[in-house]
């Protein structure tokens, strides 16, 4: 009875240690497959980034000319379902890693695209979120793209140029910076480049670490305004770009918002849209006065008649008020993917109330208006008179919203009220029937906004 009692006992230590090990043999098999598939992933994700470059980058790896490509592809739409199916399970699995790792501290991660056109305000606007510390800010990245797509042999097609201005993005906001070093011309040298567009709109930019000592005989063109800095350096705004909570992106050279679902539905980003409109009267007046040479034959015709206004000039009008409407019909429309990520935002409304809406727009964006943005907007939306040059962002901006009505002629105001009346019913901007309303300032020609302009 002994025997068989001591037996009995190695029989359960003997089954109680295989339990143990099993355990532990199964959570080495659950962290090998993390491994496994997420290196499976990442050359996925290469070959399938390479091959949904643009034609043009392409050809420039390869060294050959640019052809179309076939509309519909069996293998590339494969690999690209294959991409996005390995994607989502990246993203599942790093949340677990992160319950598991305990880390409840980091809140998520937030990407923002500012988008409007010129002359919309969108600069001052863009320095609610610049002004705030934990986010990494790009004033205007785009600039040295559109310089590239548009002066390659042929020019490139809106829908081109949109497909490249997408995938710029999405490298941006995943903080990949050497993609500009495709587009800035000169080429960087070494990741190192002394001609970042605006470089010193950004803040990011020129605070330590990137803000290197500064390089005596290298002339910046973007320099520094606050501190005297070297040459850009990607790498060191990558890192940046890395260790900030957040990143936010201003851009006038985006429209058309139905190319940017690949990015909302992108699971390496937490995308929010804010997109600005201005009536289209007011930014008429105002690139009239910040792009004169574009604009002599309007200023022409508006003050002495001389010059016709080419009907082309006109459709162009309609046609830049049409793809803002469009965009944001899409938007308020709310599809499924866009619901909760889209926000319209009008200028003038920024104008009236500049700390209310700062206050919507990060709430919009899941975050926390900071002191500073705060003290930067009561500092820059009081001043005496309107800041010096076309891009100060430093006004009074209850009234200088409105200025424009007291310059602008009549009968270019109706130009503008029958090219873009649709874009502005939707926006909420009141036709003027004479010269005489347009200019009494007891007329408003803002309707109230629409709480479902918030989606």
């Amino acid at each position: 009875m002994e025997i068989r009692r001591t037996f009995s006992q190695d029989i359960r230590e003997l089954l109680h240690f295989l339990k143990m090990r099993s355990k532990y043999a199964v959570l080495l098999v659950f962290v090998i497959s993390l491994v496994i598939i997420e290196k499976e992933n990442n050359f996925i994700s290469r070959v399938s980034d390479k091959l949904k470059q643009s034609p043009q980058a392409l050809a420039e790896d390869n060294g050959t000319e640019v052809s179309p490509a076939p509309a519909e592809n069996g293998s590339l739409a494969s690999l690209q379902e294959l991409d996005a199916a390995f994607s989502q399970l990246r993203s599942h699995l790093h949340n677990i890693t992160l319950q598991l790792a305990g880390d409840r501290d980091a809140g998520p991660r937030r990407h923002i695209l500012l988008m409007a056109t010129t002359r919309t305000g969108s600069s001052f606007v863009g320095e609610f979120f610049n002004q705030q510390g934990s986010i990494f800010y790009l004033f205007e990245p785009l600039w040295h793209v559109e310089k590239t797509v548009t002066f390659l042999p042929g020019g490139a097609s809106a829908v081109g140029s949109a497909l490249v201005y997408r995938d710029v993005l999405k490298q941006l906001f995943l903080c990949d910076l050497y993609i500009l070093e495709n587009f800035i011309s000169p080429a960087p040298e070494g990741h190192v480049t002394p001609f970042l567009f605006r470089r010193g709109s950004s803040r990011s930019l020129c605070e330590e670490p990137v803000c290197t000592p500064s390089t005596k005989k290298v002339f910046e063109k973007y320099y520094c305004k606050t501190r005297r800095c070297g040459p850009l350096n990607i790498t060191l705004a990558a890192e940046a770009c890395r260790h900030k909570q957040h990143v936010a992106l201003k851009t006038v050279r985006v429209r058309q918002l139905e190319f940017l679902q690949p990015l909302v539905e992108d699971p390496r980003l937490d995308l929010r849209i804010i997109q600005l409109v201005r009536d289209p009267r007011a930014v008429l007046a105002s690139r009239m006065v910040a792009f004169s040479g574009k604009y002599e034959t309007w200023k022409k015709w508006a003050s002495e008649g001389e010059a016709p206004l080419q009907e082309e000039e006109v459709q162009r009008l309609r046609g830049n008020c049409e793809s803002i409407r469009v965009s944001a019909e899409l938007g308020l429309r709310q599809p499924g993917w866009l619901r909760g990520r889209y926000m319209l935002v009008r200028y003038e409304d920024v104008a009236r109330a500049p700390l209310q809406k700062a206050e919507d727009m990060y709430r919009f964006a899941g975050l926390p208006l900071t002191p500073e943005v705060e003290e930067w907007i009561s500092r820059n939306t009081q001043a005496p008179r309107d800041g010096n040059g076309v891009y100060s962002t430093c006004k009074n901006s209850s009234e200088q919203f409105e200025k424009w009505r007291f310059s602008m002629p009549f009968k270019l105001a109706q130009v503008v009220q029958d090219a873009c009346a649709p874009a502005m019913q939707l926006f909420g901007y009141k036709l003027a029937s004479s010269p005489a309303e347009l200019a009494n300032r007891s007329f408003s020609l803002l309707e109230e906004a629409q709480p479902s302009w918030v989606t």
